[in-house]
């Protein structure tokens, strides 16, 4: 699958994966502060943002499309950060293809399985009927009788979009999310070690990252570091100068 994205700046290649119901545009901000020092392409994962949709929505399929966008672009040895469901895919992808990656940086996420609670998201987000809805704010009204939180619905009302002959559609394969949501909680579909240098940055108010999970961290990424930032699950959009300072620190090393 050829994989939409975004490219700034000029340098060593860093590669930028969002996590579920996100997308390139998500990581502008970080983007062009590491653009100073790097080439980065912030890369919409398949069934998100612009790339295309399609009915196999997995951490195997997603492996294979960041392979086909690293040999296409003639990219060599990058470092990769990927947040949540992009950090897992990021870990993944480091394992099947460890020649492929320099350093890999893992926001948020644990190398194990989890019981997702986007299932609320879900019901809201298939709640809205796109096909009649006239503004976003009508959307955001629905939308809120699932999801209290005004940050967390703007965030996922991003994924609308408007059509030239007026009204909406999602950007995201919502159907597809809706139904292969499962997928996405399950643990590292590939085995083996990844020995080369790995950072793994948590939020405090988080519970992704788990004092718990170092253990098996240190198994599978032997060379893992670990930072922790004052922030929920979103920690490069909570703080955003002080995730990208932390990052170019470890890179530096």
């Amino acid at each position: 699958m050829k994989l939409f994205f975004r490219e700034y700046g000029q340098g060593k290649p860093l590669l930028i994966l969002h996590g579920l119901f996100g997308s390139s545009d998500n990581w502008l901000t970080q983007a062009k502060l590491f653009a100073d020092s790097f080439k980065v392409y912030t890369v919409d994962l398949r069934n998100h943002g612009l790339s295309p949709h399609s009915d196999v929505f997995d951490y195997q399929s997603m492996v294979s499309d960041l392979a086909e966008f690293v040999d296409d672009h003639n990219i060599i040895a990058p470092f990769i950060i990927g947040h949540s469901m992009g950090g897992k895919a990021a870990m993944n992808f480091a394992l099947a293809y460890p020649e492929k990656i320099d350093k890999l940086i893992v926001v948020d996420i644990s190398p194990r399985a989890y019981d997702l609670e986007h299932y609320a998201i879900l019901d809201g987000l298939n709640a809205i009927p796109i096909n009649t809805i006239v503004s976003r704010n009508e959307a955001d009204e629905i939308l809120s009788k699932y999801v209290p939180e005004s940050d967390v619905r703007q965030f996922l009302l991003k994924n609308l979009q408007r059509k030239p002959a007026g009204g909406f559609s999602w950007k995201i394969n919502l159907p597809v999310l809706t139904q292969k949501l499962s997928n996405i909680g399950l643990d590292l579909q590939v085995n083996g070690t990844f020995t080369k240098p790995t950072l793994f940055i948590r939020g405090a108010r988080s519970n992704y990252v788990l004092d718990a999970d170092w253990s098996r961290i240190t198994t599978i990424f032997p060379m893992a570091m670990l930072e922790t930032l004052e922030t929920g699950h979103w920690v490069q959009a909570e703080k955003p100068k002080e995730f990208v300072e932390v990052t170019m620190r470890w890179l530096d090393r």
